[in-house]
């Protein structure tokens, strides 16, 4: 009798390429591995950073990036499909029309990157204004830190206690998608991130400890990534919610306890693995 074949849980990547491997393209494949799951990614873009900053970004022409999302969607198929930066409107655009060649995916998680962690604005309004309108209406789940929240709000949230209304709000505002609104930008001694399940109508709290590290590059990334990795496996919203949550609080504190770069170091994506 032949033996049936297993299968991955798949989980492609649409995004930028971090070549200190902090973030980007590498720590979403990192993530979908330490999460069980086959990665395959799509490059918009070659960046040159480190952990101390970005240098210069060298965008991939929009055609050859709907051309690997093809290659991806029509050998391999996937589960889930997280996307990560899209610097421009007309690469949004080309992710949207090249995603509606493939209505079978729902579970989409966008991480909406706008604002650099110095503060200093990634997309230009044209493209803001494509995240909203184009791109958001077709995924599932958007996990904006309170920066991007506030542009997508155009709205000051500036405590803890706003940000369950603002996530709420968000979702009304963004085409009725789930919402997972990060705290990290606060100032509490505990992390408390909301999700709001757009499906059901439940808010979530997920709390953590605040560390006390320089070790958060690519959080964000990483965060976005386990959803999607556990969404994949065929979890509920808000449990994958919940398992992404625990996951990068883990990555996090095992990260802490080591030093590389001059800058801002990654977290430990395999810290089940190997201390």
């Amino acid at each position: 009798m032949k033996q049936e074949k297993l299968r991955y849980h798949r989980v492609l990547t649409i995004a930028g390429s971090d070549p200190s491997g902090g973030a980007g393209i590498q720590a979403d494949l990192k993530t979908f591995a330490a999460c069980g799951c086959y990665g395959a990614s799509a490059i918009v873009a070659v960046v040159d950073e480190n952990t101390v900053g970005v240098t210069d970004v060298h965008p991939v022409p929009v055609k050859f990036v709907a051309g690997q999302i093809r290659s991806v969607l029509d050998d391999i198929g996937a589960d889930a499909v997280k996307i990560g930066m899209l610097h421009s409107a007309e690469l949004i655009q080309t992710v949207r029309q090249t995603l509606d060649l493939y209505p079978d995916i729902h579970n989409i998680v966008l991480d909406p990157v706008m604002v650099a962690t110095s503060g200093d604005p990634l997309l230009i309004p044209e493209a803001v204004d494509s995240l909203k309108t184009t791109l958001i209406p077709r995924v599932r789940v958007i996990t904006p830190n309170i920066p991007e929240a506030e542009i997508l709000l155009g709205e000051t949230i500036d405590r803890q206690s706003r940000l369950p209304d603002a996530a709420r709000r968000l979702s009304d505002k963004c085409a009725g998608v789930s919402v997972l609104l990060k705290a990290g930008h606060l100032t509490d001694n505990r992390l408390t991130d909301i999700f709001f399940n757009a499906e059901t109508g439940d808010t979530i709290r997920l709390e953590s400890e605040r560390l006390n590290t320089v070790n958060t590059h690519g959080t964000g990334c990483t965060l976005s990534s386990a959803l999607a990795s556990h969404l994949a496996k065929g979890l509920s919203l808000t449990d994958a919610a919940i398992a992404a949550k625990n996951y990068v609080a883990a990555a996090i504190e095992a990260g802490a306890a080591y030093e590389i770069g001059h800058g801002h170091g990654p977290v430990h994506h395999f810290f089940n693995f190997w201390p």
